[in-house]
């Protein structure tokens, strides 16, 4: 059981990449999980843990269904089923349902397969399904291009930062856009500071300079005086921040598919599939000598019933 079964060290018997799901299914990585290491499924039988390293290393939206993972895995459909109720026994994996919003702003439920590298207990999926557990980590804000050459010093001879920098580029440009808008060095490093809070606020260098440029009186006497005013007066609103909405979500039993509340599915399994006993073993078939013997005492007995029963 041992670090063989890792992450890092399984690999599919198939190059092909894993298909996807449909948009909107498929795997759903669980938040607040450890990083990746050696002994993340040491804790599994090797079956459980080859599986539980392959669902690991899949991407989001993934297919996950038995049909799929018994093509690209050394497993058919009846064992993958077995190994995935066991790795949503052992805290590993929750099915069930969620609600989201669909293109056309209308509100659907769709089904989830959420995989957690980090076995959770009952109460952890319990606020995951509430809501009370973050969905993912922060999502990174658009991305400041790297400036193409060494950024003009401030007045003060400091170097400015990305953002300002940026500023800085843009209100230098305005006099390839509208001549009677060039500015010089000092008025570009004075009005740099008024266009931080444009891109603070979602603004783009298109929009900035449409704002700056569009309907200019003829002939502009102070360039630097009608940026000013115009950066100052046609400063956007700052854009509204929606509440995060609370998830809806809907575990699913392991067994039988019921959706209900974690409380009612521990171990992610309903209390009439736990309260049903499991199917009677099939006997193991007698080997060969015993099979033999007890073939020839029936061909035995089979001339003495024969005369038992010709009349006299």
């Amino acid at each position: 059981m041992a670090t063989a079964n890792s992450s890092d060290d399984h690999r599919s018997p198939h190059s092909t990449p894993h298909p996807m799901a449909n948009p909107g299914y498929g795997k759903r990585s669980a938040p607040e999980q450890r990083p990746r290491g050696r002994d993340d499924f040491a804790h599994l039988p090797p079956r459980e843990a080859s599986v539980a390293a392959h669902l690991d290393r899949l991407s989001e939206n993934a297919d996950m269904s038995v049909k799929t993972l018994a093509k690209v895995l050394p497993y058919g459909q009846c064992a993958l089923r077995t190994a995935l109720n066991a790795l949503q026994r052992a805290g590993h994996l929750r099915r069930g349902r969620e609600q989201i919003t669909a293109t056309d702003g209308g509100r659907r439920w769709i089904t989830r397969s959420w995989f957690s590298r980090t076995a959770r207990d009952d109460d952890w999926w319990a606020r995951f399904v509430r809501g009370d557990v973050p969905d993912a980590e922060p999502r990174p804000g658009p991305a400041v291009p790297s400036p193409a050459r060494p950024p003009m010093p401030d007045g003060d001879g400091s170097r400015p930062t990305p953002t300002h920098y940026r500023a800085l580029l843009l209100l230098a440009s305005l006099g390839r856009t509208a001549p009677s808008l060039t500015l010089s060095q000092a008025e570009c490093a004075n009005l740099a500071p008024l266009l931080d809070d444009w891109f603070a606020r979602g603004a783009t260098e298109e929009g900035v300079t449409h704002a700056l440029t569009g309907g200019l009186p003829s002939p502009v006497h102070h360039p630097a005086a009608l940026v000013r005013s115009r950066l100052l007066a046609k400063l956007p609103p700052e854009p509204v921040r929606e509440e995060p909405r609370t998830p809806r979500r809907l575990l699913e039993c392991a067994e039988c598919g019921v959706p209900g509340r974690p409380e009612a599915l521990p171990g992610g399994v309903c209390r009439a599939c736990r309260d049903t006993p499991p199917p009677p073993r099939p006997r193991a078939p007698l080997p060969a000598p015993s099979v033999h013997a007890r073939a020839a005492t029936i061909r035995a007995k089979m001339p003495q019933r024969r005369q038992e029963r010709t009349p006299a």
